[in-house]
């Protein structure tokens, strides 16, 4: 994606089911469970570019012995400074100390069995190390204390919020972290409270009663109770004090998570590739977790998935394959090519299915597997149409003409190159713009002059700021007759708010065309009337509403709405005509089908938060709010 948008965060659980000893004698190390968490988060690290933490608890600690730790970093190197500290307590240590698994529990910090990382991909408010996850509850009865971490965006923590203020509570600040946290609290309290009166009148005394806590409290009803009003897309991870732990996930399953278990360890992450790479393992040995599930881990070793909440169609997040998700993952790489190939046809229509004078490429880099997959396609149809320059020719083969048919080749070259960021601290706009342009380079003496097309591909467009300001003008100093930009996603349309930083209408460049289109065609009237129909239903019950924003895009054809993203994006003054090609929603369907959701492309939202959003989006831009929709 070219232009930069800030997304999904990552989680990582590592559940030790041995004791340490067992891990140093096997694999050489009692740090085992630290080793496999911190490889874990590396290997996601794409999901978080704002900072990182992790946390673990000890089991069976003796009252008074500290069994929580926890560590969080927001530097420029948040993982390296992040693994840092907590290694730094072991240098030194004499290495008959360090085979000593039970002197370490007893006297280092991150010596837990049960360990909970997260990369964080702020999407809004402010980046510092206070908002890393994890957050902890405390509480000096320790089947209350609560971890808890999580990729996850909620549409209406106004409302979770004021529950919790009509339970009695005054939460520190009005976020959806801290909210899902007193939440998931306030019901956990609650059920360590029934067992504890259930259990009393027995005759058990407080500390027998704690051990039946562990072994009774019930995480599939607490989740139940605690998730019921949730509205969003999420996947939450949970350590509780004594060693219960918990992975749920929305009923829509638009946040991703997947987990691996055998006798030695459970374990969970966002991404399956770092589980295959972390563990050596193969596919099919990854399960996802269920949407609408929550993956239990009881402190006694345990495993199950357990539904907390009524089943819902599948909406998965397309934009996990188009993408956010890392390539190495072989559905999602076949579908990054799926993608490419299905635009072969658009594209060729084009250029004219002139091979000889259209040269392809890509950018940026996570747009590759999608263009090998144009590739693909754009090579199968020549190969076609060589076959039938053959056949014309009948019993008249000469040599040289089946020569001069058999040369025909795709042209492809490596066009655009990211060149290090360069820091715009001048604050006077055009200065700003110039040093932008340059954050990318061409290669020059690959394209002939005038004669030329240049193809392109981005696997999404969301604003075009990127192209518009350096990759156009870039390109035309290349001098082609003409470029086509192509993107593998459809056009962006409707804003996000399960995560991904996309909330704002004026952002995308798909809007800004059908805001011009309305002018160009004298239809203006129709944004204040969608404005009053937002307007009137905003009060209602947000099951009760109605997306009224999809209409306007009814006034145009996609093309239409293409055309003018093309105008838009083309700089001033720069001679190649430009056109822009997008997937099309049809397409990403059979690219991706497991991965239906496409509420930013379609305007369907999986949750009637969703629909909320969207019009209070809309509203903001015709009051003039620069402000998020949720």
């Amino acid at each position: 994606m070219s232009d930069l948008i800030k997304h999904e965060c990552g989680i990582a659980v590592v559940r030790l089911l041995k004791p340490l000893a067992y891990y140093e004698q096997k694999y050489g190390t009692a740090l085992y469970g630290m080793n496999k968490l911190r490889l874990l988060m590396q290997k996601q690290r794409n999901r978080g570019q704002d900072g990182a933490g992790l946390a673990t608890i000890k089991l069976d600690m003796p009252p008074g012995k500290e069994y929580m730790n926890r560590v969080r970093s927001d530097g420029p190197n948040y993982l390296e400074d992040l693994f840092k500290k907590v290694y730094k307590d072991f240098k030194g240590v004499k290495a008959k100390k360090l085979r000593d698994t039970e002197w370490l529990k007893a006297n280092k910090d991150f010596m837990g069995e049960l360990l909970l990382g997260h990369l964080r991909y702020g999407t809004h408010g402010v980046n510092a190390k206070e908002n890393c996850h994890p957050f902890i509850r405390k509480n000096n009865w320790i089947a209350r204390n609560l971890i808890l971490a999580g990729n996850f965006n909620l549409t209406n923590v106004d409302e979770l919020f004021g529950q919790l203020v009509g339970l009695g509570q005054a939460p520190r600040e009005k976020s959806d972290t801290i909210t899902v946290l007193e939440k998931i609290g306030h019901f956990l309290d609650d059920e360590v409270q029934r067992l504890h009166t259930w259990f009393k009148p027995d005759g058990y005394t407080n500390s027998e009663i704690n051990n039946l806590i562990f072994d009774n409290l019930d995480i599939q009803r607490l989740l139940k109770r605690a998730s019921r009003d949730f509205d969003g897309g999420y996947v939450m991870a949970g350590l509780i004090g004594h060693g219960d732990a918990f992975i749920m996930r929305d009923p829509g399953g638009i946040r991703p998570a997947f987990y691996y278990a055998d006798e030695e360890v459970a374990a969970v992450a966002s991404e399956r590739p770092a589980l295959q790479t972390a563990f050596d393992i193969n596919i099919n040995k990854v399960k996802e977790v269920t949407p609408g599930h929550a993956l239990i881990i009881k402190k006694n070793g345990m495993i199950s998935e357990e539904a907390f909440t009524k089943k819902q169609k599948r909406k998965a997040c397309s934009f996990e394959r188009i993408y956010f998700s890392r390539g190495t993952d072989r559905d999602i790489y076949l579908e990054r090519k799926k993608l490419g190939e299905l635009l072969t046809e658009q594209v060729l229509e084009a250029v004219d299915y002139d091979f000889k004078n259209t040269v392809f490429s890509f950018v940026p880099n996570t747009a590759e597997a999608a263009f090998f997959g144009l590739l693909d396609g754009v090579e199968k149809k020549l190969n076609e149409l060589k076959e039938k320059e053959i056949l014309a020719l009948g019993n008249n083969i000469k040599p040289k003409k089946l020569q001069k048919i058999l040369s025909q080749k795709l042209r492809s070259d490596k066009l655009i190159v990211k060149d290090a960021k360069l820091r715009t601290f001048i604050t006077e706009d055009a200065s700003r713009d110039e040093l932008v342009s340059h954050a990318y380079d061409v290669t020059y003496g690959v394209i002939e002059n005038e004669v030329d097309t240049i193809v392109i591909l981005d696997d999404s467009i969301v604003r075009g700021t990127t192209l518009r300001s350096s990759i156009l003008r870039m390109l035309s100093r290349l001098r082609p007759k003409r470029i086509v930009v192509v993107s593998s996603a459809p056009q962006i349309r409707y804003p996000d708010c399960y995560g991904i930083d996309m909330s704002k209408m004026k952002d995308f460049v798909a809007f800004q065309a059908l805001v011009a289109l309305l002018k160009e065609r004298k239809k203006t009237h129709l944004l204040q009337e969608t404005y009053q129909r937002c307007k009137a239903q905003e009060n209602l019950p947000k099951e009760k509403m109605k997306n009224k924003v999809q209409a306007l895009y009814d006034q145009f054809s996609y093309k239409e709405v293409s055309d003018k993203i093309a105008e838009i994006v083309c700089p001033k003054g720069i001679k190649p005509k430009v056109k822009v090609i997008y997937q099309t929603i049809e397409d990403l369907h059979k690219a991706c089908p497991n991965n239906n959701g496409d509420w930013y492309f379609s305007g369907e939202y999986p949750t009637a938060g969703g629909t909320k959003v969207v019009n209070k989006a809309f509203i903001n831009y015709m009051e003039q709010r620069d402000e998020r929709g949720y």
